[in-house]
């Protein structure tokens, strides 16, 4: 399978070193994956016949930029060239996210489903904004669109509600569905630590952003909510629509009080029909023992489905991280190549 690369950061930087650590699991299952194009901000780089993973990784650790591979047969790349060569079966797309317009991850996705490769993404805005004329685009050019990386990494929360949850109608979505938040929340509980103490210690850990606001503030939560209801309960919602809470005012002596009652406070983002609409909520809820959740703890996060026919499913763990991520997108490719169907 020939695939090319959109974006250069930590989750794609960690792919390529996938797919030369993966290189002989997956010769084993007859997928040999053929690295064309890979294309950061800055431009990008091509080969006819495929770029060396390992020399571009060697590259990149060494402090090269990746316009400045020195790769026997190596030229200069753009995305408008991808498009017109059309000599790629699958473009995974790792921009960052923007929720507002989707872009530039928008285009990219549209235009390769539309010239009819396969797209895999980590990129949330444009699956937030835009999935249902995403897989009117792959339908229609008989291709598919694998997104599992962008609600939970490497945790299978769209796999498991899609797949294993099939014919039965989903009730509520229920989910610790940032890594951040219930580390910082795991930390003030177990070492009884103020939030700007727990903070200092994820972000020297290198767990959450100099900017963490997005995690800490429940967006982050909120969008993944958003993309699981409005795909598994098929319905279209909006990002305004969703009550957002964070944890930024959390206390130690919230957590410890809590804690007295044989309680644990979690970041959950919670979809529930009921009334004939469904309500979307972001917020600190005090989880009991006998939750599903309760032990969900440090960077772990968890899905809990409940259905009408299937009763109850709980999917908990998954590592966090770029590897993580990188790996959920291989994940992604893989099962496309053994046929299942995502759209």
């Amino acid at each position: 399978m020939r695939i090319a690369l959109i974006g250069f950061g930590g989750v794609g930087k960690a792919f390529i070193e996938l797919l030369h650590d993966k290189h002989e699991i997956l010769k084993s299952m007859g997928l040999t994956l053929i690295l064309k194009s890979v294309m950061n901000s800055k431009g990008g780089i091509y080969n006819p016949m495929g770029i060396d993973p390992l020399r571009l990784i060697e590259h990149v650790h060494q402090g090269g930029e990746l316009c400045e591979f020195p790769d026997e047969g190596i030229r200069k790349e753009t995305f408008q060239n991808l498009i017109m060569r059309r000599d790629v079966d699958l473009l995974i797309e790792t921009t960052p996210t923007n929720n507002k317009t989707g872009e530039p991850g928008l285009t990219h996705i549209s235009k390769a489903l539309e010239r009819g490769f396969h797209v895999v993404t980590a990129n949330k805005g444009p699956v937030l904004l835009a999935y249902k004329q995403l897989c009117t685009l792959a339908a229609k050019s008989h291709v598919q669109l694998g997104i599992g990386c962008t609600t939970g990494g490497a945790l299978p929360t769209i796999n498991a509600g899609r797949f294993d949850l099939a014919g039965a109608q989903i009730l509520s979505i229920e989910g610790i569905l940032n890594g951040t938040s219930n580390y910082i929340l795991s930390e003030m509980e177990e070492r009884d630590c103020s939030y700007e103490e727990a903070l200092k210690q994820a972000q020297q850990m290198g767990i959450a952003e100099t900017d963490p606001s997005l995690d800490v503030e429940g967006w982050d939560t909120a969008t993944k909510l958003l993309i699981l209801t409005n795909i598994l309960m098929e319905e279209e919602h909006k990002l305004r629509e969703i009550r957002v809470e964070g944890i930024t005012r959390l206390s130690p002596q919230h957590i410890q009080e809590a804690k007295k009652e044989g309680k644990r406070l979690k970041l959950i983002g919670k979809a529930e029909k009921g009334n004939n609409r469904t309500a979307l909520t972001v917020g600190i809820e005090a989880l009991s023992q006998d939750h599903p959740l309760f032990n969900v703890n440090s960077t772990n996060k968890a899905v809990r489905y409940i259905t009408d026919t299937l009763g109850d499913l709980t999917v908990i763990g998954g590592a966090s991280g770029t590897k993580s991520a990188a790996a959920s997108i291989l994940r992604d490719i893989i099962n496309i190549y053994k046929g299942y169907p995502f759209v």
